[in-house]
Formats: structure tokens, C-alpha cells, sequence
């Protein structure tokens, strides 16, 4: 018996003899997974108010908790400071997508990759359209992005800023009867995610998704009353994103398979937006061969230019994305982790689709400004620089994968 099969047959097992009693859950309760890791903490004061029940990991490290809906905010924030990551835990539904979702983060992620193109061939194309991605315009977004006093998906600015990304993207895909612009809708979040789509011409059914998180967070006590920048976390990634979508688009590129770039809703509590739309796209049985996941990309803060989280994250696509930084962006790059839901790309996994995150440094060497109201440009000088070097990235993973 392979260790996949093995790994099932303990889970439905769990499954079917569990008293579903603590399955039930109330309006001010929300189910959500969250690294085993963290649960060794939870006898410290700062988590006895959060949790109202806990099952320890089924398989691998993750495990299936209950909280209080309004200690959401809390959670997002200890899992900042106490264990370093952007997110850290999934808003499930209810109780069994729940233990779906831990069955999936602990599978084996790099059994995703089917029958994918991992060649470099578009070195005329790529190269062209690398050599017009512009600092200057990477820049304008992120200040514009983070002169909402705040994006917090709950927040009357949260609206406003996903409002102008949605205008922003649509002024970008005018006249191109193969784009389209979407606002997605969430049943726990009043924020939309905003989707724009470039058909593909012959092969319209392989989708290649870039994505990032565009809300912002600050502070403990704040949620949306607090200042949040978030000009490094996340307008950098948003921002980086956008300027790739500027520059094929500018040139006319019209791919072979289609290309989503996503900016998510209501990343900071619990990936719910990138939850909602990979679910939907598995659900759909929709074609992911690739996703890319931008999330803090200007802030220079090691010897390795682009890092990539090796965990909860697909190895072939990241050797694939090394080779690429090699070839196109020749910046230096390596590995780290972040733990589990550290970021999007998390949905991706969860849901069976290769997903990567390149990252602006390693862990360690992470920007320690962000979650508060002092996450501004200045901290990375005042300059995009370094976002550069993540949209070099994009265009290649983008021409590469959809040709």
C-alpha cells in the first residue's frame, strides 16, 4: 500500500468513527486548519481565549481547531509575532472542508505537477518585455495602495481600494476582447477579490494564475479602525503584479493558455479569498498548471535576492522558477520556510494545484515593520528596486508557461 493510500484509508476511517458532536458550530464559531506547531502553544494566556476546541493533526502537521469568530483578528496577530506568518491558518466553511483541507496540505504536494511544459524556449519575448518593466510605475501603486489609511476586508477603504484596483486593472485590458476584469464575491468577507482574465488563444483551458493578497492589517487592537500601510505587505505584491500585467499587455501579448492575475481579499484572516476562488476552480475541475503567489516583494532584507518557501509549496515549479531567475533575472535565490498557510499560496496546494511563493528574503531576514502602521515605501528606501526583480520573474514564469 502506497503511503498515499495509507494516509486516506487512517483519514476516512477518523472520518466515519468520529463523535460528531464537536462538528456542530455556531454563527460566532468558525472551523478553520492551522499548523499542529502552533497548538503546542495553546496552554500560554495569549491563545486560552481563542480556541473552543481543538483536534490534534490526522495526518502530517496540520491540524482541525474551532474558534471564536471575533478573536479572528487576535489569532492573525500572534501568529505574526509569535511564529512569523502572513496568515497561518484557513477560515473553512464548516468542520469537513475543514479536515478535507488538512488531508490535503498533508498530502504529498509534489504529486501536483502532471504533464507540464517546465522548458525555456521565449528568450526573444521574454527578454523584450523584462527590459520594460519600470521601477517608477511598480512604485506609483504601492503609494497609491498604501495611501488608504487602511485595507482591511472589513473596512469601508478595504472597499475602496480593491474598487480603484478594479478600475486600475480594467483601464489596462481596454479594447482587448480577450480580457476581462471581475470583482469575486465572498460569503465571509464584504471585500471582493478582483480577477483579471487573458483568454488563451488555443489552449484556453490551461490556466496559469498569478496572484497576491491585497488587503493590509495593523496593530492588535485596531482591525479596521487602525492605520495599516501596508506598502510591503501587500501593495508590493499587488503592485509587482500589476506592472507585469502593464507590460504584456501594452505589447499586445495575446498567450496560448490563459492567464489569471488575482488580487485576494482578506488574506490577513485567514486566506478567505484565495480559499473561496481555488476551491471553486477544483471544484470545477479547472486546469491550474501553475500558481504563483506574490507577498512582500520590496523589502531587501538578505544576500538572497529571490527566496522561495520550500514548504507547502510544489519543488518542481520552484527548480523551474530557479532556472528562470538563472536565465532572465540573474539575482541570486534560495530557500526558506514559513509554515503552514503562510500566505495564498496555500488555497493552491490545499486544493491539489502546484503553487509557489518567491519571497523578498529569507525569514529571518523578513520585514519586522510590517502589521503596523510604520509599513510604508520608506522602508525600502522609497523605491521599488527589489519588486523589480519579482516582475522580471513573472513575465518569464508567465511567456514560459503559457506558450
Amino acid at each position: 500500500m502506497s503511503c498515499k493510500v495509507f494516509i486516506s484509508v487512517i483519514f476516512f476511517h477518523f472520518l466515519f468513527t468520529l463523535n460528531f458532536t464537536s462538528a456542530n458550530t455556531t454563527d460566532d464559531e468558525l472551523w478553520v486548519t492551522i499548523g499542529s506547531d502552533v497548538l503546542s502553544a495553546k496552554s500560554k494566556a495569549s491563545m486560552s481565549d481563542i480556541f473552543v476546541h481543538i483536534e490534534h493533526s490526522l495526518v502530517g502537521e496540520v491540524s482541525v481547531a474551532k474558534i471564536k469568530a471575533d478573536k479572528v483578528f487576535k489569532l492573525s496577530h500572534i501568529m505574526h509575532e509569535d511564529f512569523k506568518r502572513c496568515g497561518g491558518f484557513v477560515v473553512h466553511d464548516s468542520y469537513a472542508e475543514a479536515v478535507l483541507a488538512g488531508q490535503a496540505q498533508a498530502s504529498d504536494v509534489d504529486q501536483q505537477v502532471g504533464l507540464v511544459d517546465y522548458t525555456i524556449t521565449e528568450e526573444e519575448t521574454v527578454n523584450k518585455f523584462i527590459a520594460e518593466v519600470k521601477e517608477t510605475e511598480i512604485t506609483k501603486v504601492i503609494k497609491k495602495l498604501s495611501s488608504f489609511k487602511t485595507r482591511y476586508h472589513s473596512s469601508s477603504t478595504g472597499m475602496q481600494s480593491q474598487q480603484w484596483l478594479y478600475d486600475t486593472w480594467k483601464k489596462l485590458g481596454d479594447g482587448r476582447l480577450d480580457v476581462s476584469v471581475e470583482k469575486y464575491t465572498h460569503t465571509k468577507t464584504k471585500q471582493p477579490s478582483i480577477i483579471l482574465t487573458i483568454k488563451g488563444a488555443h489552449s484556453p483551458d490551461d490556466v496559469v494564475v498569478i496572484g497576491g493578497h491585497a488587503d493590509s492589517i495593523g496593530g492588535f487592537w485596531g482591525g479596521a479602525n487602525a492605520t495599516a500601510p501596508g506598502a510591503d505587505d501587500n501593495a508590493s505584491g499587488v503592485a509587482t503584479i500589476t506592472e507585469v500585467m502593464r507590460v504584456i499587455l501594452v505589447n499586445g501579448y495575446r498567450p496560448n493558455k490563459t492567464i489569471k492575475f488575482m488580487a485576494y481579499a482578506a488574506e490577513e484572516v485567514g486566506l478567505i479569498g484565495s480559499k473561496d476562488i481555488a476551491g471553486k476552480f477544483r471544484r470545477n475541475n479547472v486546469n491550474v498548471i501553475g500558481s504563483m503567489q506574490f507577498d512582500m516583494t520590496n523589502f531587501n532584507g538578505s544576500d538572497k535576492d529571490i527566496v522561495f518557501m520550500s514548504d507547502y509549496t510544489n519543488a518542481a515549479q520552484n527548480t523551474y522558477l530557479g532556472a528562470l531567475i538563472d536565465e532572465y533575472v540573474h539575482v541570486p535565490w534560495g530557500y526558506s520556510k514559513c509554515g503552514y498557510a503562510c500566505s495564498d499560496h496555500a488555497s493552491w496546494t490545499s486544493n491539489s494545484y502546484p503553487a509557489s511563493i518567491p519571497f523578498e528574503s529569507t525569514m529571518e531576514g523578513r520585514n519586522r515593520k510590517i502589521h503596523s502602521s510604520r509599513d510604508t515605501i520608506d522602508v525600502s528606501g522609497g523605491h521599488s528596486h527589489h519588486a523589480v526583480k519579482f516582475a522580471k520573474l513573472a513575465v518569464a514564469f508567465i511567456v514560459e508557461m503559457a506558450k
